[in-house]
């Protein structure tokens, strides 16, 4: 047995937050329509981090990126063989990460056109007309059963690792290290600095253009002065 470097601190920090922010923006729509502009914060926070997490897919440390486990049927056939040694996400779980961040991605995105047909429209609301925001509107309705439902998997499935396969999945998402039986395992390199600010700031753009930062402001009212 061995320790490397498996999560760097920007996987870590996305996985995390994005638990606060779902778990925010769930709180806030229970509570009612005044929580309604904190759970748009939420969502807008969501769309942030997944924005990161993609461009990070492609830029982050080894294990972060998606071309290193993400894999395809024939892979999955040999981890359930017993045959996969490798390290981060295996074949089949890399495929739950993706229709986790899918999910989330499709729920936080018709959220910024839905409305709640009391006083609440979402950010981009405006750029569609209110047929179109009404069908988004229910399909966020019915996505957040979905959701539910592959979170629920996701955490039992991390529960079935730790106590039958004796395999700790939320510790090395916590100090970013984990033991491992392979010598041909290396440590997580690349996702340096500037790649982090790549990712940020493209984070960042998305969320102001989400957030309706493109959509160009009413015009002046005529008050008949």
């Amino acid at each position: 047995m061995k320790t490397i470097r498996l999560w760097d601190l920007p996987t870590r920090l996305f996985h995390w937050l994005l638990v606060a922010a779902v778990v925010g923006a769930v709180a806030t729509v229970k509570l009612g329509t005044g929580w309604m502009a904190w759970h748009e914060r939420f969502g807008l926070a969501v769309i942030g981090l997944l924005s990161f997490r993609l461009v990070w897919g492609l830029v982050g440390s080894t294990y972060a990126r998606f071309g290193q486990f993400v894999a395809g049927p024939g892979a999955i056939v040999r981890y359930l063989q017993g045959q996969w040694q490798g390290a981060g996400h295996n074949p089949l779980g890399a495929w739950s990460v993706l229709l986790l961040l899918g999910l989330f991605g499709f729920q936080a995105v018709t959220g910024l056109f839905a409305n709640d047909e009391i006083a609440f429209n979402g950010p981009l609301y405006p750029l569609v007309s209110s047929g179109w925001s009404d069908t988004l509107s229910s399909w966020h309705r019915l996505t957040e059963w979905g959701l539910y439902a592959v979170v629920a998997l996701h955490v039992l499935a991390v529960m079935f690792y730790i106590q039958v396969r004796k395999d700790n999945l939320v510790k090395p998402m916590v100090t970013g290290r984990k033991p491992v039986q392979n010598p041909e395992l290396r440590d997580a390199s690349g996702g340096g600095w500037l790649a982090f600010a790549i990712a940020l700031a493209i984070a960042v753009a998305v969320v102001w253009a989400a957030s309706g930062g493109l959509i160009p402001p009413p015009p002046p009212q005529n008050l008949g002065w």
